[in-house]
């Protein structure tokens, strides 16, 4: 699988599982979704910056039961399956 393979099946909606670098070098695996919006705070302005400008994606975290930033930059895995 490639990256840009990867983000497809990141940006389809669907559940999937990742596993990808923080930014303080240590290894996160995240069950999420993108595109949800159930639980967003209403009148809420959202974040100061664009964070897909950043290279980073938007997904809701169903363990976490929360939104987490994931960086597109350093992905490893995706749905068990390794980016070349």
């Amino acid at each position: 699988m490639n990256i840009k393979q990867a983000i497809a099946v990141l940006k389809s909606g669907k559940f999937f599982s990742a596993e990808f670098t923080k930014k303080d070098g240590t290894i996160r695996v995240i069950n999420g979704r993108t595109g949800v919006k159930k639980h967003l705070k209403p009148n809420s302005k959202g974040s100061a910056y664009d964070a897909r400008e950043r290279g980073y994606l938007p997904v809701f975290d169903v363990q976490a039961n929360g939104y987490r930033l994931i960086n597109l930059q350093t992905i490893t895995k995706v749905n068990n399956l390794k980016i070349k």
